[in-house]
C-alpha cells in the first residue's frame, strides 16, 4: 500500500503537493463540490487562507491548515472547512537559531506512529541556503507544541532545498523535494528515510518535464487505481503560468529508480482567465471527513501580473479519469460556490453581495455617494462591487449570524476605511495594497465571534489614504456570514 502527503511554499521559488492513502502515517481530509450561483445549505467559498503553500489534513474532527507565513510556523484549526479563513493561528514553531530561523516556507505535517512530524525549508536570510528540517511533535496534537529533531542533507546533496513532502510505498518512507539537479535549478530529487528524521543514503534526481526552463517544485502525490501520482509545479510562482505538471509511479516499483516514474504530457492544472485565476500550483492533496472524496488545495492569484504578493490558498474537489489518472478539474473563480466536504459537519457559510443580493443570512445599506459597476470583473465577487471616496460615506452590513468577514477589492487609488461592529469602537483598515498591484477579494476585516444574533457592521469612508495611494475610494464587494 501507498501513502503520500502535503506541504506549502515559498515566495520566489516554492513548491507543492503532497496526499496520503495508507498504513503508518495518517492525516487530512476535505471536500467540495460543484459550483452554483446561490448560496444553499451545505456549502462554502474560497478562500480558505491567506497565505500561498497550502498544506491540510483532517484528523479528529477538525481541519488543521499550514501555509508559508513568514518566520515561523503557524497552524489553522476548524471543525469545518468554512471556517478556515478566520480560523485564529496558533504559532507551533520559531527558532533562535540564526543559521535556520529566516524564510521559513512551505511546512507541512505527518502523523507516524502516534507523532506528528513538521517538514519545512528555511534558511539563514540567504535563499542559496535553503535547507530542508523537521520537528518532532511534543504531544498526538498537529497544532500542539513541536520541537526541533533534525535537518535532513543526502550525503550527495548538500545545496539549495525546498518544498519537502513526504511519501510512503510499501511501509517505506521517502522524501520528496525540491532543489538542484543536472537538469532544473529547482529540480524534483527523492532520498530514503530510514526513519521519520533521518536520511538514508544518497538522493536521486527524477527528470520531470514542463513547458519553463528551470522550476520544477512543490512535488506532491496522492495515491490512486494501483498508482502513486506525483505532480509538481512548473514555471516561476511569480508568473501567471505557474502551473501544475504529473508523473506516476505503479504499485511494487521502486520510488528510488528515475526510470520508474512515467512522465504523463502536458499540465494537468493551469491558468482560468475567465475566471481569473492565475498562477495555481503547490497544492497539495487530502480526503473530506469521511474518507468518500479526494480534494485539492492549492494557492493561486486573481492577477496576470509577475508578482509573488496576493496568492491565497483555494480548495476543490477533485474525481478520476477513466485511465486511473486525477482529473484536477479547472481552477474555480475565488468566490464560486462550492459544497462542503462529505461528511463537514458545517455550519455553511452564507454571502451578502455589495448589490444588496444575499444567501439570506443579511442585507447592505448605504449612505452617501457610491459607484456601482462591473469594472473589476473577475477581480470582484460575481463580477460587481461598490465604491466611494466621499467622506463619511458608509455601508452598513445587517446579518444574522455569529460573525462576519469582508472580502475586498484592494487597488492603488484606495484610502483608509473605519469599520465598527453593533456601534462599537471602530478600527482604521486600509484598502491599499501594498504590493502596490490591484487584487480582489482580499480578506479586509473579520469581526470576532459573536453572540448569534442580529448584528450590523458600518464601513465608513475616511477620505485619509496611505501616502503611496493616489486615491481616497473604498471598494464593497462581498461579506461572508457565519450563522
Amino acid at each position: 500500500m501507498l501513502l503520500s502527503l502535503t506541504r506549502p511554499r515559498r515566495w520566489p521559488l516554492a513548491v507543492a503537493l503532497a496526499a496520503l492513502v495508507g498504513v503508518a502515517l495518517s492525516f487530512f481530509v476535505l471536500s467540495n463540490g460543484a459550483s452554483s450561483a446561490s448560496a444553499a445549505g451545505g456549502t462554502f467559498r474560497n478562500p480558505v487562507g491567506t497565505g500561498p503553500d497550502p498544506f491540510m489534513t483532517y484528523y479528529n474532527g477538525s481541519y488543521y491548515l499550514t501555509m508559508t507565513e513568514g518566520s515561523s510556523i503557524k497552524v489553522h484549526k476548524a471543525a469545518s472547512i468554512d471556517g478556515l479563513l478566520t480560523s485564529p493561528a496558533t504559532t507551533v514553531w520559531t527558532d533562535t537559531d540564526a543559521s535556520r530561523n529566516k524564510d521559513i516556507w512551505a511546512p507541512e505535517f505527518y502523523r507516524i506512529n502516534s507523532k506528528w512530524y513538521m517538514y519545512y525549508t528555511a534558511d539563514d536570510g540567504t535563499d542559496a541556503n535553503h535547507r530542508i528540517y523537521v520537528l518532532e511533535s511534543d504531544t498526538d496534537n498537529p497544532a500542539g507544541t513541536y520541537h526541533f529533531k533534525a535537518k535532513l542533507v543526502p550525503p550527495n546533496h548538500d545545496s539549495y532545498s525546498i518544498d519537502p513532502t513526504v511519501l510512503q510505498v510499501d511501509g517505506k518512507l521517502y522524501l520528496l523535494y525540491a532543489g538542484i539537479n543536472q537538469w532544473q535549478h529547482n529540480g524534483t530529487n527523492i532520498v530514503a528515510l530510514a526513519n521519520p528524521y533521518t536520511v538514508s543514503g544518497n538522493s536521486v534526481p527524477i527528470n520531470t518535464a514542463g513547458d519553463c526552463a528551470d522550476i520544477r517544485e512543490a512535488p506532491e502525490t496522492v495515491h490512486g487505481n494501483g498508482k502513486t501520482w506525483m505532480t509538481y509545479s512548473v514555471c516561476d510562482t511569480g508568473t501567471p503560468d505557474y502551473k501544475l505538471y504529473e508523473m506516476s509511479l505503479a504499485d511494487g516499483a521502486d520510488p528510488m529508480v528515475a526510470a520508474n516514474w512515467v512522465q504523463h504530457s502536458g499540465a494537468v492544472f493551469s491558468r482560468n482567465d475567465a475566471a481569473g485565476v492565475f498562477g495555481p500550483g503547490h497544492n497539495a492533496f487530502f480526503k473530506s471527513p469521511d474518507g468518500t472524496e479526494d480534494w485539492i488545495v492549492y494557492g493561486a492569484k486573481d492577477t496576470s501580473a509577475v508578482t509573488y504578493t496576493n496568492r491565497t490558498s483555494r480548495a476543490q474537489k477533485i474525481t478520476w479519469n477513466s485511465d486511473g489518472s486525477p482529473n484536477l478539474g479547472t481552477p474555480l473563480a475565488i468566490g464560486a460556490t462550492e459544497n462542503l466536504p462529505s461528511g463537514d459537519p458545517g455550519p455553511a457559510t452564507g454571502w451578502i453581495n455589495d448589490t444588496n443580493t444575499s444567501s439570506g443570512v443579511g442585507s447592505v445599506a448605504y449612505t452617501g455617494t457610491w459607484n456601482a459597476g462591473t469594472a473589476c470583473g473577475v477581480q470582484c465577487f460575481w463580477g460587481d462591487d461598490h465604491s466611494s471616496n466621499q467622506t463619511g460615506a458608509t455601508a452598513t452590513f445587517t446579518f444574522t449570524g455569529t460573525q462576519l468577514a469582508l472580502l475586498s477589492v484592494m487597488d492603488t487609488g484606495n484610502g483608509k476605511a473605519a469599520i465598527s461592529v453593533d456601534g462599537g469602537a471602530e478600527k482604521t483598515v486600509d484598502y491599499y495594497p501594498s504590493s502596490g498591484l490591484r487584487s480582489g477579494e482580499d480578506l479586509m476585516f473579520t469581526t470576532a465571534k459573536l453572540a448569534k444574533g442580529t448584528h450590523t457592521v458600518k464601513v465608513r469612508v475616511t477620505g485619509t489614504k496611505n501616502a503611496a495611494s493616489s486615491g481616497t475610494y473604498i471598494s464593497i464587494d462581498r461579506a461572508e456570514v457565519w450563522s
